[in-house]
């Protein structure tokens, strides 16, 4: 059996490393080293530029290091009958919780005035209702997404979640389809996106979703840059229509230099850290996908032939 290793930066040898002694049974390459094609069955990538895959005729299975698999299947190239395995597991989840609840306490308690007050030395107690009385939405309520909502409720906040489908989460108001889109985001005042990306929700957050939201609402974009139209939000700050974004995802990472989220006061920039994947905890879970795959036992990760996310 050989797998090949798709993946930037300067760990990737640390990767081949750590696949070669999880998968002793496995020949494991780098993408730029010398293999014949033919004999790839297995590939593990993150960011694979289009139609490297098919370039592979006897692929068995594509493995995403990461939970999102839009990098993936953006290749218009992509072979349509490999199945794909996301790469997921509780630090994922613990970290992305973390994050989420972190942010949405700073906008709750309104922090970024604070910290403003304090750099011109004023003395500006700030008093906001409780919790119970602050409405959240969450857009997306897929695994991620069901796991932060009930974060939040569970901190007391007025959670809901709105999803494509219908979908019961103990401690949250759940809208779903595109009926119920408006009486969701009429309620949330911190509105969280954890969607997929797919066509149907590239751009999404934009100029007409924004106008739906409370006056001075506050804007979390956990999930992809795309699904955000960036002029649209830019118009939103400054009308007032959004009072403040928090930012963890964007069209081109890293955030070019001149690009102006970085100087704007409302916007705080982060870079795409909500839920990095631990790397040793990652490869252990890749490696027991595929053992699990390789014999025919289920795999929870794995996303049928076809579907967008």
């Amino acid at each position: 059996m050989k797998a090949v290793i798709k993946v930037g930066g300067s760990r990737a040898a640390w990767w081949k490393n750590h696949m070669s002694d999880l998968l002793p049974e496995m020949d494991v390459f780098l993408a730029d080293e010398d293999y014949d094609r033919d004999d790839i069955e297995y590939a593990i990538v993150w960011l694979p530029e289009p139609g490297w895959l098919k370039t592979f005729p006897n692929l068995r299975c594509i493995v995403s290091i990461g939970a999102g698999i839009d990098h993936v299947l953006r290749d218009p190239e992509l072979p349509q009958d490999v199945p794909i395995i996301r790469t997921t597991g509780t630090d994922l989840s613990v970290r992305m919780r973390e994050y989420v609840s972190l942010h949405v306490l700073r906008l709750h308690r309104r922090l970024p005035e604070v910290e403003a007050a304090q750099s011109v030395r004023e003395w500006r107690q700030i008093v906001e209702p409780p919790a119970h009385a602050r409405k959240i939405g969450i857009m997306g309520l897929g695994n991620l997404g069901a796991d932060c909502a009930r974060t939040l409720a569970t901190i007391g906040f007025d959670v809901a979640g709105w999803a494509r489908s219908e979908k019961s989460i103990d401690g949250v108001t759940c809208f779903s389809g595109d009926k119920s889109r408006a009486e969701f985001l009429r309620r949330s005042e911190i509105l969280v996106c954890m969607l997929p990306l797919t066509p149907a929700t590239e751009g999404i957050l934009n100029a007409e979703l924004f106008a739906e939201l409370p006056e001075g609402a506050k804007v979390i974009n956990v999930a992809r840059g795309q699904h955000l139209v960036e002029a649209d939000l830019l118009q939103a700050l400054d009308s007032g229509q959004i009072g403040a974004a928090t930012l963890d995802v964007f069209h081109q990472e890293p955030l070019p230099d001149d690009h102006p989220f970085w100087d704007h006061p409302d916007i705080l920039v982060t870079p795409h850290i909500a839920s990095l994947i631990d790397p040793v905890a990652g490869g252990e879970r890749i490696a027991d996908n595929l053992k699990r795959f390789i014999v025919g036992e289920t795999v929870e990760d794995l996303v049928t032939p076809g579907k967008g996310y």
